[in-house]
């Protein structure tokens, strides 16, 4: 095929002629990425990144001087190439010999830089969950649509061989019908008191990190580390840990039904949330105890959360299981299990988390243009929906009615307030989906 003939074919694909040329050059050149937000989770996806074979990283990002500084000599040191360091990461995203944007950062920055990067035409790989709220999701997943783009979502168990094993075995029908399953969280998380306000460490750029959300002094709680039990910028545990597990038993679910020929919907018709902060006496706003129920009609998935515990359920402190007529299978981080309808185990395997392995269809796909394993609209943004929904309706405190054609919770104006947020703080804001 000559490159004519390419572009016009990519075109019609849906992609850019920019896009277009960046995969044709990829296939044949290094992948350049600029790793954004790298102290706890984005530092190591800064080293898995490094140690793909054919990954340039070629910008460290991060809004802490230090941190900054640290990781890029680290990868010196590993790799005897320093990246460059920067703290505003649209500079990666103008340098044209740049293809990817990693993103490790909290929540609340996750949808801008995933937005602008498709926009400037290079592909993502975000951690989960999508975004800080519904219209996040939504609009990445708009945005990745119409600049042509792979979006990866930081959900690894779809990578990994384990969690593949036993979407295998419920595939071939062993469990028999199956109308329920469930996701938990048990694993213990600490209090983190009550801290006074103070002021932002030295290095730190505390009005970029707080980006959108809006202007507060700093607080220690509220920022590395603990950032994710507040409402301005986590998901609370739901979006934490939750999303995985979700993920697993939302997988494990349409695989079941898959086998006995039928379809389920990506989207529940409706949510239901109990719970609230119940056993730590601290600053979290996000509840410590949850239990969420999601109606897919005629099937029914729920997720249970009490991170003040530390005992597990079917051995697993964070699980998922899918149960049938004839058996069932629990799934963890490292390993899964088949059992018969009298609770006899059948088989089953352990194994690691496939985080390299993740990285890499990632890369594969930015060569191949074919959709990752956690492609954010098929994958990354439905599983990812069930953390925002289940908190949404636990902050409206009833049952919600979700129409995702429409985004919106039917005859619910209350409940919409939780579809974004109330105002996005200058310059940071969403772009509406039209204006993409």
């Amino acid at each position: 095929m000559d490159r004519r003939t390419f572009l016009q074919a990519a075109a019609v694909a849906g992609l850019s002629t920019n896009a277009a040329g960046a995969a044709l050059r990829s296939a044949n050149d290094r992948i350049s990425v600029c790793v954004m937000g790298v102290r706890g989770r984005g530092g190591g996806l800064l080293s898995t990144f490094a140690s793909l074979p054919e990954v340039d990283v070629t910008y460290v990002c991060d809004i802490d001087g230090e941190v900054l500084e640290s990781r890029a000599q680290n990868l010196a040191d590993k790799t005897g190439r320093r990246p460059q360091t920067i703290r505003d990461y649209r500079k990666a995203l103008d340098d044209k010999t740049v293809d990817a944007l990693v993103i490790g950062t909290p929540d609340h920055w996750h949808a801008l830089p995933t937005i602008h990067a498709c926009q400037a035409e290079k592909d993502v790989y975000v951690e989960k969950p999508d975004g800080h709220n519904i219209m996040e999701g939504r609009t990445m997943v708009a945005a990745a649509g119409k600049y042509g783009r792979v979006v990866q979502l930081g959900t690894q168990g779809r990578s990994g061989e384990v969690q593949r094993a036993a979407m295998e075995h419920i595939a071939a029908g062993h469990i028999g019908k199956v109308r329920f399953a469930k996701a938990w969280e048990s694993s213990r998380q600490g209090n983190i008191g009550h801290p006074p306000d103070s002021d932002p460490p030295p290095g730190v750029d505390y009005d970029t990190w707080l980006g959108p959300a809006p202007r507060r002094p700093f607080n220690i709680r509220r920022f590395h580390g603990s950032w994710r039990w507040f409402f301005d910028y986590g998901t609370g545990d739901l979006g934490n840990d939750g999303v995985h597990l979700l993920d697993l038993a939302r997988w494990g679910l349409t695989t079941a039904v898959a086998a006995e020929g039928k379809e389920i919907s990506s989207v529940p018709r409706a949510v239901s949330a109990h719970g609230g902060k119940h056993y730590f006496d601290d600053a979290q706003e996000w509840p410590d105890t949850l239990m969420v129920t999601y109606d897919f009609s005629g099937y029914v998935l729920t997720y249970e959360l009490r991170i003040w515990s530390s005992y597990p359920m079917h051995g697993e402190a964070e699980g998922a299981a899918i149960y049938g007529d004839k058996g069932y299978v629990t799934l963890g981080h490292h390993r899964w299990a088949a059992f018969d309808g009298k609770g006899k185990q059948l088989s089953g395997q352990a194994g690691e988390m496939n985080n390299t392995g993740h990285a890499q269809n990632f890369i594969d796909c930015m060569r191949s243009r074919e959709r990752p394993v956690a492609d954010l609209e098929t994958v990354g943004h439905p599983s990812s929906l069930l953390c925002h929904l289940g908190n949404a309706a636990w902050r409206a405190g009833h049952t919600l009615n979700f129409d995702a054609e429409e985004c919106t919770f039917v005859g619910d104006e209350d409940a919409n307030q939780y579809l974004t947020r109330p105002k996005y703080r200058e310059p940071w804001v969403l772009p509406a989906i039209a204006d993409l």
